[in-house]
């Protein structure tokens, strides 16, 4: 246990520090985003990496044969999760389980319909989503995701994308001196993680700070000679 005063880390630096092409993927990261410092990509990383090292777990145990109750529980629980911070994208993984689901309603709807043998019961059975060899395809969306997705989702990342602010830069300093809002609600940490349904309510907090605009070369002004 740390002292109760100070923040632990929230990130891991790189074992090796004077790699050639990581340093050079950094400071491009760092220039795309418009970050401060490397360890907003540090802490990304770090944050993708505690994902893939439980999903890992997970995908050892369902790989088993025999997935505890907890496990299949942590694993709806990760994907709902990043799917809310709009990390994970709807792919593939989460159409089969779609698809899945629906057959598995059609088939009790027809059960409750119409009773059928013992034996035709046996051959329209559907695999439940925990059983299913498809039904890991969602997590092995988590291990394909990298540092960039978790970048895009930062507030800085989207109140450029809104077309807010001029750069990166400025989104960061608008959001930093208290201009930037969500759902009326102000917000002064670039890295805040939107989710989607934040994603809308992104707006300025009062009035719009509109920088004065320079009169254009040529441009008279009224009532002068």
């Amino acid at each position: 246990m740390g002292h109760p005063k100070r923040k632990k880390k929230r990130h891991e630096r790189p074992r090796r520090p004077w790699v050639a092409q990581r340093i050079k993927e950094e400071k491009e990261l760092a220039e795309k985003y418009g970050l401060k410092n490397k360890r907003e990509i540090w802490k990304a990383a770090s944050f993708i990496k505690r994902y893939r090292r439980e999903v890992r777990a997970i995908l050892a145990e369902i790989a088993g044969g025999k997935p505890m109750e907890h496990t299949l529980k942590k694993k709806e629980e990760i994907l709902t999760s990043l799917r809310r911070r709009g990390i994970l994208k709807a792919g593939i993984g989460m159409a089969m389980e779609m698809e899945t689901e629906m057959a598995v309603a059609e088939a009790e709807s027809k059960d409750k319909a119409e009773p059928k043998s013992k034996k035709e019961v046996e051959k329209t059975e559907v695999p439940s989503p925990s059983t299913s060899p498809d039904s890991d395809l969602g997590l092995e969306d988590v291990l394909a995701l990298g540092t960039e997705d978790v970048l895009e989702r930062r507030l800085q990342t989207q109140v450029h994308k809104k077309e807010l602010s001029n750069s990166l830069k400025h989104a960061r300093q608008l959001i930093v001196h208290g201009h930037i809002a969500i759902n009326d609600r102000r917000v002064t940490i670039p890295s805040y993680m939107v989710s989607l349904e934040e994603e809308r309510g992104i707006g300025y907090y009062g009035p719009a700070p509109v920088p004065t605009t320079t009169k254009e070369k040529g441009e008279v002004e009224e009532g002068t000679d």
